[in-house]
């Protein structure tokens, strides 16, 4: 295969295709709108004009049995990635240089916990050897993550009408990131700086709360949180200097230069909101609730073996928090989600947990992983880093599935993963392609 003619994406031709699919399902723009569940259709129709690109997770719905991710569109010609692979051509590649009995496992929602990986069966698969496409860093071969669990505590949010002066809060600018691979970063959590913000308001003026969120995903750290209140006997001057305030102290403590902690005026008088009691406990917990690195490993230097991330915050019928709770050891993990527990019973609230994943253990015998440490260093002249990470990987679910499991994750190069300045090296995924290519040869 000529891995200089792998197609460049076209966003226009993207988009024309992207209609067209749409169309030959019959599907409206609302329908899908409705499907993905956003506020309003302007993405769909950013996609189809070639404007922007939607995820590969959006992608999915556009075809009925949510087998083919998406098409990308070369300068001259259309390649189609198909997860089935039967009609596929890297499986063709691939069977041109070995006589190994390939196995493909493809898994569904592994961001939001793993949950493709929980429940397929794996009972038919004859192999105990694994290469795992889930790694963010050319060069780096992880052989073992920490385990986890997504936990929600869940507040009432009974409202009524208040009336008052309203202002709208604001915290952004924040770096965010990937909270296993830079939960150690120095960075701060937009929904706990808001908890701060709010408590060091309430304690000026009494605070009816009306409207809060922040974070889109309980692995991300979030960048930004907005929330709106009715402020009694409010000063708006009093609140703006508090954010000044507040905003300088982050910018010291945190590695965030570019945090921006604002106060607006709302031309409004009241609201259906909570009452000043409900928005105290609101208030209290997202202060109370811990949050970033809980434990460092004692054996492996700078490795943090236990931490959580507030990742959403969200006031509707209810106000929800949930957090991504990360450990290599399991007594850890499981004190740090009864402590997010009890916390949800002190604040009168409830408590709920899913996605719960077991840690990947390191194996000091592995053929594959002494395999493949050979051929990286013949291939590009230099050592692979070997590396035991905290972000959580399938490696540990599928390999309670098949006993024995020698697997080493290995991935191209992806930046800012899980922030909207994600992107991929191109350069990098060839030269993975090559190398993966290159241990299925010399596997015989």
């Amino acid at each position: 295969m000529d891995l200089k003619t792998f197609p460049v994406i076209d966003p226009v031709a993207t988009g024309n295709n992207i209609r067209r699919l749409r169309m030959e399902r019959g599907l409206t723009v609302r329908a899908l709108q409705s499907y993905f569940g956003f506020e309003e259709p302007r993405a769909i129709y950013k996609w189809q004009k070639g404007k922007s690109l939607p995820s590969v997770d959006n992608l999915y719905a556009l075809d009925e049995s949510r087998t083919r991710a998406y098409l990308v569109v070369g300068e001259d010609k259309a390649m189609l990635i198909d997860t089935l692979f039967e009609e596929d051509n890297v499986l063709d590649v691939v069977r041109q240089i070995t006589d190994l009995p390939i196995e493909v496992v493809i898994t569904v929602d592994e961001e939001i916990g793993m949950l493709g990986a929980d429940v397929i069966d794996l009972s038919e698969l004859k192999g105990r050897t694994m290469i795992n496409l889930d790694s963010e860093d050319e060069g780096i071969f992880t052989v073992s993550c920490a385990g986890g669990a997504t936990a929600t505590i869940s507040l009432p949010a009974e409202r009524k009408a208040v009336y008052g002066p309203c202002v709208r809060l604001s915290v952004d600018g924040l770096q965010g990131g990937h909270s296993g691979a830079e939960i150690h970063k120095n960075r701060a959590n937009a929904n706990k700086v808001m908890g701060e913000f709010m408590d060091r308001i309430q304690k000026l003026m009494p605070l009816c709360l009306t409207s809060l969120s922040g974070g889109t995903k309980d692995n991300a750290i979030p960048r930004s949180c907005q929330a709106t209140l009715v402020a009694m006997g409010i000063q708006l001057e009093r609140i703006n200097a508090v954010a000044e305030e507040l905003q300088a102290e982050i910018r010291e403590k945190y590695d965030e230069p570019d945090a921006v902690i604002q106060a607006f005026d709302v031309d409004a008088l009241g609201g259906n909101g909570l009452s000043t009691q409900a928005t105290a406990k609101v208030i209290g917990l997202l202060c109370a609730a811990p949050n970033g690195v809980q434990a460092r490993s004692k054996d492996i230097e700078g490795l943090v073996q236990t931490s959580l991330n507030m990742g959403i915050t969200k006031l509707g019928e209810r106000f929800n928090v949930t957090f991504s709770v990360r450990s290599s050891v399991n007594s850890e993990k499981e004190d740090l989600l009864e402590k997010l527990k009890g916390l949800a019973e002190f604040f009168e609230g409830s408590y709920s947990q899913s996605g719960e994943y077991p840690a990947w253990e390191f194996r000091k015998d592995s053929v594959l992983r002494d395999t493949m440490v050979r051929i990286y260093r013949e291939m590009f002249g230099k050592e692979p880093q070997v590396l035991a990470i905290h972000a959580g990987l399938e490696c540990g679910l599928l390999g309670e599935k098949l006993p024995g499991l020698d697997c080493v994750s290995i991935g191209p190069n992806l930046l800012d993963i899980h922030t909207p300045r994600e992107r991929m090296e191109i350069a990098s995924v060839q030269r993975v392609w090559r190398f993966v290519l290159e241990v299925l040869k010399r596997s015989k």
